[in-house]
């Protein structure tokens, strides 16, 4: 069984450390170290990672926290001042990316690099901080499933249940779920498609998006947080198998086009 200790990680003084913001900095300090060392493999220069990585933060944090808020309104429009509570949890994958992406292009096309091949280098680290963030949501008590008794269960306190599950004590953990999915992805563009589409500029990254839209449109199907629906079903299996499509046919594209 899974328990969160608590949000709060310590004190000191009047302030009070998340982990959630704990959890985050550790997720983005490994993202870049490996995105780093896949640049050295691939001979290009792992200074214009860390750089990218400044922007790709910015950029990536104020997109994610729009995005969430965007699509929450109806909540926030009654807290504003939670709107900028980053460490109360709420940050967005799709909208992030939607920042980072931008922030990519600014920055390959003022440096005159290849959008795709660093958007392949940046696909490892990202996986993998995404792996390592989604324990953000443990200790938040958050991104959780429907009631449920398995072994692995995650118990969540009475003021986080919605009030339609206030009977039950015991969720699915859907955020060990895709943390774990995350690793799996990882390990796969890593240890085998890293060799299989070396002279594929953009096939990492597709990929990436291809198998992460997968895991999370599938997790998304127990979870009960969602607010936004589209077509019937919750915003981010919408957008994931938009991904999942457009990830297909950017990749399909890339392999047949691309010389061996």
């Amino acid at each position: 069984m899974l328990k969160s200790p608590g949000a709060v990680a310590f004190e000191i003084g009047p302030i009070q450390v998340y982990w959630y913001g704990i959890i985050m900095a550790l997720a983005f300090l490994a993202g870049i170290f490996i995105a780093t060392r896949i640049a050295k493999k691939q001979n290009e220069n792992s200074d214009h990672i860390l750089n990218l990585a400044v922007y790709l933060i910015i950029s990536g944090i104020i997109s994610a926290r729009l995005y969430f808020v965007i699509f929450n309104w109806q909540y926030y429009s009654h807290h504003l001042n939670e709107i900028f509570m980053t460490w109360l949890g709420g940050l967005s994958i799709h909208g992030g990316l939607i920042g980072g992406f931008i922030a990519l292009l600014i920055y390959t096309r003022f440096y005159k690099l290849s959008l795709l091949k660093y958007a392949d280098i940046l696909s490892y680290g990202l996986i993998f901080a995404q792996a390592i963030g989604r324990w953000g949501n443990f200790f938040n008590s958050e991104a959780f499933g429907t009631p449920t008794d398995l072994p692995f269960k995650m118990y969540i306190p009475l003021e986080k249940r919605p009030e339609i599950y206030s009977n039950y004590e015991f969720f699915h953990p859907t955020f060990l779920y895709e943390s774990l999915w995350n690793l799996l992805v990882f390990f796969i563009l890593f240890f085998i498609l890293r060799k299989k589409f070396k002279n594929y500029n953009g096939a990492i990254a597709f990929s990436y998006l291809i198998l992460y839209s997968i895991g999370r449109f599938i997790i998304e199907s127990i979870r009960i947080d969602s607010i936004y629906y589209v077509a019937g079903m919750p915003l981010a299996q919408f957008i994931s198998i938009i991904l999942i499509l457009a990830g297909i046919f950017v990749l399909t594209h890339i392999i047949r086009s691309s010389p061996e």
